[in-house]
Parts: C-alpha cells; structure tokens; sequence
C-alpha cells in the first residue's frame, strides 16, 4: 500500500516545508500566532482529506504535481527570504 503513494515523497517533503515558509512570513508579518497555528492546522486537515479522495485520480499525474508543488515551494522560498531580509535591514535601521 505505501509504494503507491511513493511518487508523492516529494510533496510530502515539500509540503512541510512550505508550512514553514509561510509560518515564517506569517511572523515576519506580526500575525497572530493562535491564529496562523489555528489556521495552519485546518489547511493540513484539508490537504489531508483531498489527498485521500483525489490520490487514485492523480496518480497519473504525480510527476507534474510534484514538479508544480516543488516550484511552489521554491518560490515561496525566495519571497520568504527577500521579505525577511527587508524586515531585518528596516529593524537594524531603527536600532
């Protein structure tokens, strides 16, 4: 049962770490943390029920998922990143 879900390793990678990118941007932005954890938390519930009921129809797909989740990932990355250099260079002008 779990080498059918073998092609999707990926996303489940990628997935936890875009959780984290947006966890970040999320506390670089001076959200609410109950919030942004509440919030975090039924999107993972929902990924988790479309994945139950949508793997078998996008297996066939797997290859561009991943790619399309990776790319995702990679640019969420890079916006992470620049807003969190711009956060650090505003506060160590006021300092």
């Amino acid at each position: 049962m779990l080498t059918e879900y073998l092609p999707f390793i990926g996303l489940i990678i990628f997935g936890n770490i875009e959780n984290l990118i947006l966890a970040s941007q999320g506390v670089v932005g001076g959200v609410n943390p109950k919030v942004l954890g509440g919030l975090s938390i039924i999107a993972v519930i929902i990924w988790l029920v479309i994945g139950f009921v949508a793997t078998d129809m996008a297996m066939q797909y797997s290859q561009y998922i991943t790619f399309i989740g990776g790319l995702a990932i990679f640019i969420l990355g890079v916006q992470a990143i620049i807003e969190a250099v711009h956060h650090i260079r505003e506060t160590k002008g006021r300092a």
